[in-house]
């Protein structure tokens, strides 16, 4: 389901995805150190069209909403909540930032704790959870800072250059979550 709700946060601000940004999300995701992370080092290097497709499956999937990270009065990245299951009050988070001189300036942390926030007080869940690199230091003490907790070891779960890399489960609870 397309992201309709613009959030606002210190550093960032999140707003739906635009026909716009496209280009930008191509040239994100073939840049190889932004790939790196994204486990799509076994992949074909992306197209408008497929990045258009992927945009337009996400917009009508109702258990996915997605945001355009804007910071610097720029498109940044992009934060996602996925398999959104109102039964069970839970979704996986996913984020991205493309633009590498944006890295290490506290953008995806800003912009996790807005969804979190989002996720528990607009949705009602009560759990989100994601799935890293093992060797993702940068991302995990993102996620520790947001309040997500090491849950466990995914052993061999993805191919990275043809090598299968462990990668770590982490969850944060409604309860446990501050976005202080």
């Amino acid at each position: 389901m397309a992201a309709e709700a613009v959030l606002e946060a210190a550093t960032v601000r999140l707003r739906p995805v635009e026909d716009r940004d496209l280009p930008l999300y191509v040239r994100w995701i073939n840049d190889p150190d932004v790939r790196h992370w994204l486990h799509r080092s076994e992949r074909p290097l992306s197209t408008l069209e497929l990045e258009r497709a992927k945009v337009e499956e996400m917009r009508r999937d109702p258990r996915t909403l997605v945001w355009c990270i804007e910071a610097e009065r720029r498109p940044i990245g992009d934060v996602r909540l996925l398999e959104i299951d109102t039964t069970h009050g839970r979704a996986e988070l996913g984020i991205a930032i493309g633009e590498k001189d944006c890295w290490d300036r506290g953008y995806g942390t800003d912009a996790i704790r807005r969804v979190l926030s989002f996720a528990f007080e607009e949705l009602g869940l009560r759990r989100v959870w994601l799935i890293t690199d093992a060797d993702n230091a940068r991302g995990i003490r993102c996620y520790e800072k947001c309040g997500f907790a090491r849950e466990g070891v995914l052993r061999g779960h993805r191919l990275r250059y043809g090598r299968p890399l462990d990668m770590i489960a982490m969850g944060v609870l409604r309860e446990e979550f501050g976005d202080g």
